[in-house]
């Protein structure tokens, strides 16, 4: 979820083990995060060379993780088993908010015969929390769990906007320091450029994003709001541009993607 205000530690003060970080613990994640549908099943030392640690390090993790069955071992490759699902699993029971999304996104996504995703921010990231995938509009496999830069996604914007000034402000000077990636011609080119769509989202409660991921890719994203008016999530319809290009996306889909994102609200301020 998206938060107004936090803080934290400096990140030299973060990262130290001590009292409050322990480094076995980090890097334990950080070999579970390792695994993903571009590299389902690594060797020890693919292990160890995507997490930075020594082939001792890895393998005591690995086995750990094996002992416990979140971690499986076939010859010499390592993979992730569904029991890995637990911990996701928690999250998503422990939010009403999905429980009340769920309905309500499954009903817009048999109404318009288009793919609906609610996501949430995490860091510079979205993660998507829930999906009802109609139709393959990337080219990428997208589900619960998978994560899409924000700036150029459409709930990334929604989530982004919701931001204070100092949070955006941050986020749009780590994005410059790193240069913004042209996934397609239509990429927004800078981050002044990228500022000013952002704006547009918060004045306009919605986003638009018309390829700018990936060719083909038109997706419209609205914000799922607590009661304080705080966006919890974005809501968001998928489509491909040669079948419901941008015009129709904002005719067709735009009123019943808000009415829907005001309905899980509503639920959410109510019960949640």
């Amino acid at each position: 979820m998206t938060e107004k205000t936090q803080v934290h530690p400096p990140a030299s003060e973060a990262l130290k083990p001590g009292d409050s970080y322990v480094q076995s613990f980090a890097r334990g994640l950080s070999v579970i995060r390792a695994f993903s549908a571009e590299a389902p099943r690594q060797t020890l030392s693919e292990v160890a060379k995507r997490c930075e640690l020594t082939r001792a390090g890895a393998r005591r993790i690995l086995l750990t993780l094996e002992t416990l069955g979140y971690v499986a071992c076939d010859g010499r490759q390592f993979s992730l088993t569904p029991k890995i699902l637990d911990l996701g699993f928690a999250y998503l029971s422990a939010q009403p908010l999905w429980q009340f999304a769920e309905p309500v996104m499954q009903a817009l996504a048999s109404e318009l015969g288009e793919s609906v995703s609610a996501a949430v921010l995490e860091g510079s990231d979205i993660v998507y929390v829930l999906r009802m995938p109609n139709r393959k509009i990337m080219s990428v496999n997208l589900g619960v769990g998978s994560r899409l830069p924000a700036w150029c996604t459409s709930m990334g914007r929604v989530l982004l906007a919701d931001l204070d000034a100092e949070a955006l402000t941050a986020q749009l000077a780590q994005l410059d320091a790193q240069r913004l990636p042209r996934h397609t011609m239509r990429t927004v080119a800078s981050t002044a450029e990228l500022s000013q769509r952002i704006a547009q989202v918060r004045e306009q409660g919605w986003c638009l994003v018309n390829q700018e991921l990936e060719e083909g890719l038109v997706s419209l994203a609205a914000p799922i709001k607590d009661r304080g008016g705080r966006t919890l999530a974005a809501l968001n319809i998928g489509a491909q541009v040669n079948r419901t290009p941008p015009e129709a996306m904002l005719e067709t889909c735009l009123p019943k993607l808000l009415d829907a994102a005001r309905q899980i609200s509503r639920l959410v301020q109510i019960k949640g």
